[in-house]
């Protein structure tokens, strides 16, 4: 039976059998002893996208009481539910990442408490998945940003729409009319900005 791990574009967290490029965390959210999480769905503002093998060090999965293993399809999965790239095992990336975010706005490059705070209120809505209105043409949106369509999360690239499902991502269809859009603004703007996510092989190869 699938543990309750794996992540939604909307930030749900849900128990499927999906296998995902990567896992990440918001801080420990499950009791060991039944595997099953808690209440709570995080319990720090760092929600972190890491690498699923780093240096050969293996964890057993809700094993222990250090952090929650969490799994997301791709990187525009995670960053569309809130998380940003980890400056541990991802260092390189998350250093992209904060390099993109003043090109952005302007200033200089914060700190991670900084960005986690920014993203924490860009991505909640009184504890649910915050909505945010698309700026400007759907079509004009940088590859990796998701949007919501009819209840339905669609991840954007080459100016095509891949639906995110339980099973993975759909063949690549015309763009659709967009609700609103899943990816935080000030995670769109680092994006914009030059930020590359990694995108599922289901997207890059069709």
């Amino acid at each position: 039976m699938a543990l309750q791990n794996r992540v939604t574009p909307f930030g749900d967290i849900v128990a499927i059998a999906q296998r995902g490029l990567f896992t990440g965390n918001r801080g420990i959210i499950h009791d060991p002893a039944t595997k099953t999480l808690l209440k709570k769905r995080w319990a720090t503002k760092a929600w972190l996208i890491c690498v699923c093998e780093y240096k050969g060090r293996r964890r057993a999965v809700m094993g222990g009481r250090s952090w929650t293993e969490l799994f997301f399809l791709d990187e525009a999965v995670a960053l569309a539910a809130g998380h940003r790239p980890c400056f541990f095992c991802r260092r390189q990336s998350a250093e992209a990442f904060r390099a993109a975010w003043p090109r952005a706005r302007g200033g200089v490059a914060p700190f991670a408490p900084e960005m986690d705070a920014v993203l924490h209120e860009e991505r909640l809505d009184h504890g649910r998945k915050r909505l945010h209105a698309v700026p400007g043409n759907v079509s004009e949106l940088p590859d990796g940003a998701v949007i919501t369509a009819d209840g339905a999360a669609y991840t954007l690239a080459r100016a095509r729409a891949f639906r995110w499902t339980e099973q993975g991502y759909q063949p690549a269809q015309e763009i659709p009319r967009a609700d609103g859009l899943l990816t935080p603004p000030s995670t769109l703007l680092a994006i914009r900005a030059g930020y590359r996510p990694v995108l599922h092989p289901a997207i890059e190869t069709s």
